[in-house]
């Protein structure tokens, strides 16, 4: 079952992506988002996401951290890091 903040974020990749094709329903919470089977996203989209997600959660995101390719694998890991930093 998907959260509201899952829900969110499904919608904000939409919106921000300008993702003409693809509806935040279509967007599976555990899908690889920049495999080839996904979304097919690349490092433009996630830059573009991650400026999205600090504007919008006031999250600060660190471009060294290690472990940023792993918040972005897919919807749940980017709604977990989101709610795991606005705890902060």
């Amino acid at each position: 079952m998907s959260t509201e903040l899952e829900r969110e974020v499904r919608k904000m990749i939409v919106d921000v992506l300008n993702l003409e094709d693809v509806s935040p329903e279509d967007i599976g919470v555990e899908e690889d988002l920049f495999s080839p089977d996904g979304l097919a996203l690349d490092s433009i989209d996630a830059l573009e996401l991650g400026v999205a997600i600090q504007k919008t959660y006031g999250v600060k995101l660190d471009s060294k951290d290690e472990k940023l390719a792993e918040f972005f694998k897919n919807v749940r890991s980017i709604a977990a890091m989101i709610q795991a930093r606005r705890s902060e």
